[in-house]
């Protein structure tokens, strides 16, 4: 609780289809998703979908083109009864407010915003419901590098002050070691290393981590330190048998072809690769 959970990978690797099955839009084919120490079902009680709200990547697209923040929030707040009907307007200012947006927007279609300024109407959107959890998939790639800080630095803010718990999902290391707390790395489909930010980017375990991670663009660096990876990720279809990222690998040994390793401790961290244990 409290806490920010950034989730990175390559693109197709997961992390938008674990965010949707988080919050509900999409069922698990396998597994569970427990909330507050209860298992989730496909049917979510209403205070469940207030507890859990997400921001979507492209606010150009998440919002009704032919709605007014007014009317966005206004709806929200009734259908949820959040607060009496009478305040619902001033609810909507308050909103607009958190996310330091003047009153005057309520009455402007999204057309007529900035990228910036959509996106926060995407964060009130979500706070309209008093979530305890905010999903962030990708909440700032669409936007100019200026106008990410300023998301980044508001979402940084909501977070100390409504003591919201947050899951940012991005591709951005940059971005990510400023806001996370902690961190848990996706290949295909499958969690590959988690653990406090400050270890793993430090000290990664797992050789993707560390691929990724040197592949990170930097003013002075060692090539010595490089770890090479060769050909494309596997069919998601036809998943390998074992490790699935030792066919790309460059410390791969025969076990990790036939046998899938699991999330092994290191440390302070956790890292699917069977050369932590020596």
């Amino acid at each position: 609780p409290g806490g920010v959970v950034t989730i990175i990978g390559p693109n197709g690797c997961g992390k938008s289809t674990l965010a949707r099955a988080m919050v509900g839009l999409v069922a698990p084919a396998r597994g569970a998703v427990r909330f507050d120490g209860a298992e989730l079902g496909p049917r979510r009680d209403r205070r469940v979908r207030r507890g859990i709200q997400m921001v979507f990547q492209t606010p150009g697209s998440s919002l009704n083109p032919m709605m007014t923040p007014r009317q966005m929030l206004g709806e929200i707040l009734r259908v949820h009864e959040m607060v009496p009907r009478n305040r619902v307007d001033d609810r909507s200012a308050e909103l607009l407010d958190l996310v330091e947006l003047p009153s005057r927007f309520l009455d402007v279609r999204p057309r007529n915003m900035s990228g910036g300024q959509r996106q926060r109407i995407g964060i009130a959107r979500a706070l309209a419901l008093e979530p305890v959890v905010i999903i962030a998939d990708e909440a700032v790639a669409a936007l100019d590098v200026s106008v990410q800080a300023s998301v980044l630095n508001l979402l940084t803010d909501l977070r100390r002050r409504l003591d919201l718990t947050l899951v940012f999902i991005s591709h951005d290391l940059a971005v990510i070691s400023h806001v996370a707390d902690e961190v848990m790395v996706m290949y295909l489909g499958s969690v590959v290393e988690r653990g406090p930010i400050e270890e793993v980017f430090s000290n990664p375990r797992h050789p993707y981590t560390k691929a990724l991670l040197a592949s990170a663009p930097r003013l002075k660096r060692n090539w010595d330190d490089e770890v090479p990876i060769h050909g494309e990720p596997p069919n998601p279809l036809d998943l390998p048998l074992g490790c699935r990222f030792a066919g790309r690998c460059p410390v791969a040994v025969e076990r990790c072809h036939h046998e899938r390793p699991p999330l092994i401790v290191a440390g302070p961290s956790e890292a699917a690769c069977f050369l932590v244990e020596s």
